[in-house]
Formats: C-alpha cells, structure tokens, sequence
C-alpha cells in the first residue's frame, strides 16, 4: 500500500466521521414530523456518511483479495459502490419518511443498482 492510498482511506474516515457528528445533530436537534426539510437533511446526511465509511471498506476488501496489490481502477470502482450503497440508503430512508416503504420496492432498488454495477464492473 502506498502513502496515497493510506492517506486517501485515512482521509476519508476522517470525512465521515465528521458527516457521523453532523448526523448525530440533525437526528438529536431536529424533528421530521414538524420540520419536513429535516427528513430530507437527514437523510442526505445519513447517505453520505455511509458512503463515506464504505468507500474505504471496498478498497481495502479488494486491496486483501488481490494479495496486497492495488491495481488502476480500484479506487474509482471503490467510489462508485460507496456512491451506489450511498443513494440506496439515501432512497430506502425518503421511502421510509414518506411512508411508502415496501419490500418488494427495496428488493427492486436493490436488484436494479445489482444489475447496474454488474453492468459496469465488466472487465473488456
């Protein structure tokens, strides 16, 4: 592992954790019954922090599988399933404020970014 990968996982932890602190003060400060905008920045903030933790996790999981060597490409697929794992969360919780939430829907969210990053992770 290189100092840039290390700092970049660092950094990102880092980042997270301060999304983590923000989270804590929109959840403990704000009300989404009353507030209707608080939903929303909740769960903005509650996607983003799980993407931001993710992230790292993915390349580092994939860092260990390929014997410790990190290959072109990595940290762009890392980020891009951050980002995938970042919006389901991000949709399953709007879907859970709005009361529209359904398994079969969670099921069909989760199928469809399976199939997209299916598509996109082929090697050519």
């Amino acid at each position: 592992m290189e100092a840039r990968d290390r700092l970049t996982n660092l950094g990102l932890f880092a980042a997270a954790a301060v999304v983590w602190i923000l989270v804590a003060l929109v959840v403990t400060s704000r009300d989404p019954r009353l507030d209707a905008g608080a939903g929303f920045l909740g769960a903005a903030l509650i996607g983003l922090a799980i993407a931001l933790t993710v992230t790292p996790l993915l390349w580092l999981s994939v860092f260990a599988r390929q014997r410790r060597i990190a290959y072109r490409g990595d940290w762009l697929r890392a980020t891009r399933r951050g980002a995938w794992v970042g919006v389901v969360v991000l949709l399953l919780v709007v879907l859970r404020l709005q009361g529209l939430f359904q398994v079969p829907l969670a099921l069909f969210i989760l199928v469809m970014v399976f199939i997209a990053e299916t598509a996109l992770s082929v090697e050519r």
